[in-house]
């Protein structure tokens, strides 16, 4: 069994996804634990790869492929998850900010949380504040999160920040922002909740908030 999750593992963190699809229909015919590829190989792999990306030892191309291996092979296994699986660990809204059209870094933190056990609801791109209030009223989540990859669009994050405060919808939700410019200084001095540098930080992040 762990000889299984090992290999899909290893596909998954080295981005070959006709491998680790077949790999983890191999392992579901033997009996290998849905449960057990989610948690321990793909959520593992992304955690390695995350680490790895952290350290600068993998750079962003590789999480890409990673990160598309890893839900390459989650329809393979959702059918077979049971219980505590089906239970979402949490909700986020996810958008890039308005003006800004980069969406590579959300997207990677978007298959990373859905890896992870979270629901997501994606906005896309160029994503206003009015948006994210009507999609926080509409879906509930535990978190924002918001992607910021210019030095111009930084201030629309600010912006939504003040929308939701001013919208009564700011308390009790978790707010979280990444991107190239952006840093931890600027996290604390608009009022977000926690500052990520790269989408395994953002996992972390949230995974130390919903509990």
């Amino acid at each position: 069994m762990a000889g299984e999750i090992e290999a899909i593992k290893d596909f998954v963190i080295r981005g070959k996804r006709k491998e680790a699809v077949e790999e983890a229909r191999k392992a579901l015919a033997a009996g290998v634990d849905a449960g057990a590829i989610m948690n321990d190989a793909l959520i593992g792999a992304m955690s390695v790869v995350g680490q790895k990306f952290s350290s600068g030892e993998f750079f962003l191309p590789h999480m890409m492929i990673a990160a598309r291996a890893m839900t390459e092979v989650l329809p393979v296994i959702k059918p077979h998850l049971v219980g505590e699986q089906n239970e979402k660990k949490g909700k986020a809204v996810i958008g890039t900010v308005a003006g800004d059209f980069h969406d590579i870094g959300k997207n990677i933190v978007k298959m990373m949380m859905e890896g992870a056990g979270y629901e997501v609801v994606d906005l896309g791109v160029d994503v206003a504040a009015d948006k994210f209030i009507e999609a926080v009223r509409k879906e509930s989540p535990d978190f924002v999160l918001m992607s910021a990859l210019i030095t111009l669009t930084m201030e629309s994050a600010r912006r939504t920040i003040e929308a939701l405060k001013a919208a009564g919808l700011r308390d009790g939700l978790n707010v979280g922002v990444g991107g190239a410019p952006l840093t931890q200084k600027f996290a604390d001095e608009i009022g977000a909740d926690f500052y990520a540098s790269d989408a395994y930080e953002c996992v972390q992040a949230c995974n130390r908030l919903v509990h």
